[in-house]
């Protein structure tokens, strides 16, 4: 009994160590040589792993970095031109630099001016909710409410007002990692380009519902009429599906457009509080009033 259990051993370990030795040989035969560039990469960059740059990590975004012939498409959001300056050193390339973004959300249908039609008793998720009804309130387009952005938000820039039911940027923590966006089932969140001091001019609305059923729906929805887009100088304002668009890239923050709007759809952040203008800034100067008696004694001349 004893030399069978042992002739056992034997033949198991020997056989162990048969199929070792033939793994390791085809293991160094096949051995795919790693380019130790990738390392040196992903050591540069945020360690996020936040799939804004369109991988699954930063070792994916390393990888494709150094195989890469160029930054075309490449981009990491978190780390921003200081990373890819980083990175284009370490791989002998010259630098890519973009304009740095920030998440801003196009609804600004709060409780008050969007009053609830219904009760929801399903699951508290933005996804689920989208997929089983058109929501709450008479917007169809509008916030479901139920943070799914903030749950996505790697980087506490995300937080739920519960006075306006809302979600709330921090652009202090956004790096425009792009997480919110995909979150969202409405589509409701949008990167656009930071300018200075945080000012942003853009639509908080996404309904696409012509004018009087956008505005029945919410109080503040465009309802399409276009004067944005008439009074715009930069041509920065697109009118599509009844709803107008504000492109960050071409606004110069000129702010012609905000008063233009008749149902305040469009935000401003981070300007100073516009001047009213008093009954005396109405009145005509001496001088313009002195032109407009000219050009009437002009005139009764004429006539006569």
């Amino acid at each position: 009994m004893n030399t069978v259990i042992l002739s056992t051993i034997l033949s198991l370990s020997g056989l162990g160590t048969t199929a070792a030795i033939v793994l390791y040989f085809v293991a160094q035969k096949f051995k795919v040589k790693e380019d130790p560039r990738i390392d040196e990469v992903e050591e540069a960059l945020p360690a996020a792993n936040c799939g804004g740059c369109g991988f699954a990590g930063c070792r994916n975004f390393a990888e494709a970095c150094v195989k890469s012939d160029d930054f075309e498409g490449l981009f990491c959001p978190v780390g921003g031109n200081e990373t890819m300056s980083a990175v284009a050193s370490i791989l002998g390339r010259d630098a890519v630099e973009q304009d740095p973004r920030v998440a801003v959300l196009r609804c600004n249908g709060t409780c008050d001016v969007r009053p609830k039609t219904n009760q929801y008793e399903g699951p508290a998720l933005c996804t689920i909710a989208s997929a089983l009804y058109g929501g709450d309130t008479g917007c169809q387009y509008g916030c479901l409410g139920f943070g799914d952005c903030v749950e996505a938000c790697n980087f506490n820039a995300l937080s739920m007002d519960l006075k306006t039911g809302l979600p709330v940027v921090n652009d202090a923590n956004c790096t425009a990692c792009g997480a919110c966006v995909k979150a969202c089932p409405r589509d409701l969140f949008e990167l656009r380009k930071r300018a200075k001091k945080d000012r942003k001019i853009y639509v908080a609305c996404r309904n696409e519902d012509k004018g009087g059923i956008a505005r029945k729906s919410c109080e503040v929805a465009c309802i399409g009429c276009g004067k944005c887009v008439k009074v715009c100088p930069f041509e920065a304002i697109t009118m599509d599906n009844n709803l107008a668009f504000i492109d960050a890239d071409k606004c110069k923050l000129c702010r012609k457009c905000v008063p233009e709007c008749p149902t305040n759809s469009i935000i401003e952040i981070g300007f100073p509080p516009r001047k009213e203008r008093s009954e005396s800034d109405n009145k005509p100067s001496p001088e313009e009033e002195s032109k407009t008696s000219v050009s009437e004694e002009t005139q009764n001349k004429k006539e006569e």
